[in-house]
């Protein structure tokens, strides 16, 4: 069989394939055009294997040679760099260095979710955009009033009351054209934010895993969803320990001469999955149960934003045991919380 490695770029890629023997077949610079990969691969007798690494605009390339019925990997950029390291490193060597690990089989692969799930990743990721953006248009707005020294009387400035304060607010005219655009831009994002809410709320009301993650106080529908979607085939995972490595809220541990040191969270896959499960742990907190307890005790002795990526981790392991058997562990004292608890000290 043959063995393919593309470095793809925005614009143009490198392919390069090596026969079951390790003799270069091709090594070709080419455009980013669909029927221009499919002609250069085409041109190799046999079947073939391709090693496509992980790197902006992977999806088209990835659901084209799918649907071509062509074998792919998806190669993990960190660990092909950590492994295949090279002192002259251009587009040719790394299209055949992804060739040769895979002829090897010792190319590190990432997870190739199925379409379905992608585009409701995406449409996550979209709504999380859209608030994020909202989110800085109102700092502008309370950027204003403090330039002025204007105190706001209600707690919700972008509530109904609040509104209504801003657009009685007497300004001069260039900020008040300043204050009235930048409300006409969230009040569009609110038309946005909740028609995608809407189209999100129709799709969990069809997943009965949703209403068992929503028994874990702090995740709502949404965060559910999330969680589902980024997640996607909970049996990739061993343990619940592996799930959280995944996801980037485990410390990182520095050793040496038998010495072990902690450090900050490694931050490493899903940057939306962090922020909804620290989402979540702040509003599990809010209320009593073992989740704010675990907050509280962390909390004293390490501080509270180390105490919130712990109860985030918690969360995520819940959700774990939640996906993988169907239920809820912990979630009232004498539930086998030994094992879930465990799992994440």
């Amino acid at each position: 069989m043959n063995s393919v490695g593309i470095d793809l770029h925005r614009k143009r890629s490198h392919v390069a394939a090596i026969g079951d023997e390790g003799e270069v077949l091709l090594s070709r610079r080419i455009t980013n055009d669909p029927e221009t990969f499919l002609q250069l691969l085409s041109e190799l007798d046999g079947e073939s294997q391709i090693a496509l690494e992980a790197t902006y605009g992977w999806e088209w390339l990835a659901e084209l040679l799918e649907e071509a019925d062509y074998e792919l990997h998806l190669a993990h950029p960190q660990r092909t760099k950590a492994i295949a390291s090279a002192r002259v490193k251009t587009d040719s060597v790394d299209a055949l260095t992804l060739a040769h690990l895979l002829r090897a089989d010792l190319l590190p692969e990432a997870y190739i979710a199925p379409r379905e799930l992608r585009d409701l990743r995406e449409l996550l990721r979209h709504r999380i955009a859209l608030t994020q953006m909202r989110s800085a248009l109102k700092n502008r707005i309370h950027a204003i009033l403090a330039k002025h020294g204007i105190q706001r009387p209600m707690s919700d400035l972008f509530g109904k009351s609040g509104r209504e304060f801003l657009a009685e607010l007497e300004l001069r005219e260039p900020p008040r054209r300043r204050l009235d655009s930048l409300m006409a831009l969230i009040c569009d994002f609110d038309r946005e934010i909740t028609q995608t809410t809407r189209e999100i709320d129709g799709r969990a009301k069809h997943d009965d895993h949703v209403p068992l993650l929503c028994q874990i106080r702090g995740v709502g529908p949404y965060t559910a969803m999330l969680i589902i979607a980024e997640v996607g085939e909970v049996e990739r995972f061993l343990t619940a320990r592996k799930l959280c490595a995944w996801a980037g809220l485990t410390p990182t541990v520095r050793s040496s001469d038998g010495k072990a040191r902690l450090g900050r969270i490694s931050r490493m896959g899903s940057c939306a999955l962090r922020w909804a499960l620290v989402e979540a742990a702040q509003k599990s907190v809010l209320g009593g149960g073992p989740l704010r307890q675990r907050f509280e005790r962390i909390a004293k002795r390490r501080g509270r934003n180390v105490a919130k990526v712990a109860v985030a981790r918690q969360i995520l392991t819940l959700c774990y045991y939640g996906l993988r058997d169907g239920e809820i562990r912990c979630l009232e004292p004498g539930q086998r919380a030994s094992r879930a608890m465990a799992a994440t000290s």
